[in-house]
């Protein structure tokens, strides 16, 4: 079926391209919004990329189940890295919050995950991704999320292996302290859920 739909789509049939966009579009929706930190931007940036899926399409071959959605997943992975650079005023992206460079995020307190985070979800864990700062937050979801290693990374982002490092240790160490932070508020006598 799927096969039927990327031929229509390349003979540019409207049902077809509507059923793949229909299909796809919430996932990879998820993707942008992952990368932008808001729905805003992560909307233009799947348009964008939808765009340049359907241009290209005609060159994609199906190898395997799942090999138009992992296609698909780079070309907006890129989109989503081309509108970041776009966005960036230096061409070097570690520079973008050099207050951030100067906070202590280790916290000294342990949590026992399985206690504690496991009670934060998914939809809060992924607003503190889109809360990252934007170097933080570009190398987060290329390292943990697309399982690209810090090579590919300071190719993709034209930076060195080790400011990968840096912003992806930095990264967690945000998130970290922000979870904390949560948990810590959500085990408060005072925290009402809203």
């Amino acid at each position: 079926m799927e096969e039927d739909l990327i031929k229509k789509a390349i003979a540019r049939d409207v049902r077809a391209i509507e059923a793949l966009y229909d299909r796809y579009a919430p996932s990879m929706l998820s993707v942008c919004c992952r990368y932008c930190g808001n729905r805003d931007d992560a909307e233009d940036v799947l348009h964008d990329g939808f765009i340049k899926i359907m241009q290209h399409i005609g060159g994609f071959k199906i190898r395997s189940d799942g090999s138009l959605e992992a296609w698909m997943r780079r070309i907006i992975v890129n989109t989503a890295l081309n509108f970041l650079r776009s966005r960036l005023k230096e061409k070097n992206f570690v520079d973008i919050v050099p207050i951030l460079e100067k906070i202590d995020f280790h916290d000294e307190e342990e949590f026992d995950p399985e206690e504690k985070y496991l009670r934060v979800d998914r939809d809060r864990i992924m607003e503190m991704i889109g809360e990252l700062p934007t170097g933080y937050r570009t190398v987060f979801n290329l390292y943990v999320f697309e399982q690209y290693g810090h090579k590919e990374i300071a190719e993709l982002l034209q930076c060195s292996e080790n400011t990968s490092k840096s912003q992806l240790s930095k990264a967690r160490a945000f998130l970290r302290k922000k979870m904390n932070e949560l948990v810590n508020k959500k085990m408060s006598p005072t925290y009402e859920k809203v």
